[in-house]
């Protein structure tokens, strides 16, 4: 009996995972970011047990094809959008649990082991995220101390990395591609909240969201004008303002643009 279950278990499938990461290696310390990342991802479980489908969408066309084993590069037209990135490397996989994930991780080892536990321990369960030793023990939720359901963008909701069921997407539709990086991970949460799709911290799954040095490419300027028009979107799609006030919104927006390249409008 001993022996059957030893041969059983050696013939056991691994459970396969789909990894999305989309990267912008402009240069030679983006790039390394990009390849810790993917070195620490594949190093972060038994090969027997998980197995990673990943994919790279890589945003720097010259940058080289990532040659680690188990990972495809791909190279999409700008505009750079997160959520139609995200959603065209989704499209490319197939497997029962899809991750998306920055560049900017750190993958400790099994936390893709603990997420599944959480999933086959609760039937209920379509999305979850790890935790970062960083960010999370200082903000009320030490490491190894559980579950925590919720759906609070920088609490329950890790949208550095997010790891769910692809039915998900049957009830959600695919990622809103109107949030094209900014309000990405809130409206994410929003909808899993309006579907009523139970999504958890697991707080045994660890990994790290180091400082984004993508996001520091673009000029405070570019990115204030990015942060607010997602924050109208996001207000257009979730909220309760009309049509005139967002109008009025992004008209005056546009006209300030001139004022901030110059030096006459503060950055706030």
């Amino acid at each position: 009996m001993s022996a059957m279950t030893e041969t059983s278990t050696s013939l056991k499938e691994p459970v396969r995972i789909d990894i999305i990461i989309l990267s912008f290696a402009k240069n030679a310390e983006l790039r390394e970011m990009t390849e810790t990342c993917l070195d620490s991802l594949l190093a972060s479980e038994s090969a027997q047990e998980i197995q990673f489908d990943i994919i790279v969408v890589e945003s720097n066309h010259e940058a080289p094809v990532y040659p680690q084993a188990g990972v495809r590069t791909l190279y999409l037209p700008p505009p750079f959008n997160y959520h139609r990135y995200m959603n065209e490397g989704i499209k490319l996989t197939s497997g029962e649990y899809v991750a998306i994930c920055n560049n900017d991780l750190y993958f400790h080892k099994g936390w893709a082991t603990a997420l599944l536990n959480a999933f086959a321990t609760d039937a209920e369960l379509y999305s979850a995220s790890p935790a970062c030793s960083r960010h999370h023990p200082i903000n009320g939720f030490p490491l190894e101390s559980g579950l925590y359901q919720g759906y609070r963008v920088l609490k329950e909701v890790s949208g550095w990395c997010l790891l769910f069921k692809r039915s998900m997407l049957e009830i959600t539709g695919m990622l809103d591609e109107r949030f094209y990086f900014w309000y990405a991970d809130d409206d994410y949460a929003r909808t899993l909240q309006k579907h009523g799709l139970k999504h958890v911290l697991v707080t045994s799954s660890v990994v790290d969201h180091l400082d984004s040095k993508t996001l520091k490419t673009h000029t405070s300027v570019r990115q204030r004008l990015m942060t607010k028009r997602a924050k109208y979107d996001f207000e257009e799609k979730w909220g309760d303002k009309g049509a005139f006030y967002l109008f009025r919104k992004r008209f005056k927006l546009y006209l300030q643009i001139p004022l901030y390249y110059v030096g006459l409008k503060k950055k706030r």
